[in-house]
């Protein structure tokens, strides 16, 4: 779920360009910027980013909503021109197709807008119907039934809007609490990754005979991030094209059922947020749906769910598509056994949106640090709160982007043993991920706030 562009950005290189040519980068630059903003404006004693940051209140009159959005006009629209401005700069340098861009995501932006207002209908309310999944459904239901014209898809960034959301959620986590959950996430997922990757890779090759490129390229789908560890592991063991279009498909659809499944079975099963985030950091396959279902429990469920997906998971892609590449040219194929990886491919593979994560978790751990208690207040309120808002926006728009660039029909045309093994890692996966969530280390999770 990257870009949906005819002109992709490059593969990571490790070079300098990296810098401006590649999704991750920009996701950090994007997500930093908007943190230096927030603290610039309050030293200016600005509310610039408060004014523009809407949240439509709960309602069961229609005309409340109506009476919101119109009172708010001028608020809307500079929120817009605030997400069009940082997100074309962006586009600009990793597609160059900036005008089909700017149509699109006015359009996307238009849909989120009436996606936020219909969330806050008291009837969505009352059934758990949270946001995220109604953008979710609405996309789907539009791109199941319609064309996606390809306007519209330039602006479908699943990805960069995830990873910069991810970026500004570090800005409301102490950068201690990184610290102390981190090895906690790191030796959690640690057990997870590796027994699903050896359950989709062995039951690939052993049982179903399919390639050990393919079943490489779909065990690190379901056990490290998702569709970027199946786009970097493919590539990584030289992997046939069709087979990571087929583990990425796999990937998606396995996501989405998730997205619905899992927080009803959390619900049905009383677990508690801490441990439930948890508990989805270790069983979706990828990000951006893992904070769809996150957020459909509560804020406590998306900060566990960060620190077990990004700190935790997340962190392996570039030492599992070390050893796979290791492997590949060592044992499965001589064509390439002259060519030998280094340390330097952990690097490049790392997910550098993590990076901004950190800093941006830094810089405000910092400043409060720095601060009264008084001022500490007021940066909760004019800085913190907006840039939670802010990525509740990207959450929005990433949704979207999920229903969108999803159409299921094409998405289960994969066959059946790609299936059934993907499967089998889910059959070890969400059971394993109970275990340790919930009854091994459930009361820490708890603590997490």
């Amino acid at each position: 779920m990257g870009y949906v562009s005819a002109k992709k950005p490059t593969a990571p290189s490790g070079g300098w360009s990296d810098l401006w040519k590649q999704e991750d980068y920009w996701a950090m630059w994007l997500g930093l910027t908007i943190v230096v903003l927030a603290i610039a404006f309050w030293s200016l004693g600005n509310d610039f980013l408060n004014r523009i940051v809407l949240k439509v209140p709960n309602y069961s009159d229609y005309r409340t909503a109506v009476t919101y959005i119109s009172s708010h006009k001028s608020a809307l629209f500079t929120l817009y021109l605030f997400f069009l401005v940082l997100f074309t700069i962006a586009v600009k340098a990793l597609t160059g197709e900036v005008k089909r861009f700017i149509v699109g995501f006015s359009f996307l932006f238009f849909l989120s807008v009436l996606v936020s207002v219909w969330g806050s209908w008291d009837v969505m309310k009352r059934y758990n119907f949270e946001t995220p999944l109604l953008a979710l459904v609405v996309g789907l239901i539009i791109s199941n039934f319609l064309k996606i014209p390809y306007w519209l898809s330039t602006a479908l960034q699943t990805q960069f809007y995830v990873k910069i959301g991810i970026v500004l959620m570090g800005a409301s986590l102490p950068f201690i609490l990184i610290l102390q959950a981190g090895s906690t996430a790191f030796a959690q997922a640690t057990i997870i990754a590796v027994a699903t990757f050896l359950t989709i890779y062995w039951t690939g090759t052993r049982l179903f005979s399919l390639d050990k490129r393919f079943a490489a390229t779909l065990a690190a789908g379901g056990s490290i991030c998702g569709v970027s560890a199946s786009i970097a592991m493919g590539g990584t063991v030289k992997a046939e094209k069709q087979h990571v279009s087929m583990a990425i498909s796999l990937v998606i659809l396995c996501s989405i059922i998730m997205i619905f499944i899992l927080p009803l079975a959390i619900k049905a099963l009383n677990i508690l947020p801490g441990p439930a985030g948890a508990l989805i950091g270790t069983a979706e396959f990828a990000d951006a749906p893992g904070m769809a279902a996150a957020a459909a429990i509560n804020e406590q469920a998306i900060k566990t769910f960060t620190l077990m997906k990004v700190v935790g998971r997340d962190m392996f892609i570039g030492i599992w598509c070390f050893i796979m590449a290791l492997t590949s040219i060592t044992r499965w194929d001589k064509r390439y056994r002259d060519t030998n990886p280094n340390a330097l491919d952990i690097w490049i593979r790392f997910p550098k949106f993590v990076l901004g994560f950190i800093i941006a978790s830094i810089i405000i751990t910092f400043l409060a640090a720095s601060s009264d208690v008084m001022t500490a207040k007021t940066l909760d309120e004019t800085i913190i709160n907006p840039i939670i808002e802010l990525r509740n926006w990207t959450f929005i728009f990433t949704f979207l982007s999920i229903g969108l660039s999803s159409r299921l029909k094409e998405l289960a045309s994969v066959g059946w043993k790609p299936f059934a093994a993907f499967t089998a890692g889910v059959l070890v996966n969400i059971p394993l991920g109970y275990l340790l969530s919930v009854v091994i280390m459930g009361n820490y999770w708890t603590t997490i706030k």
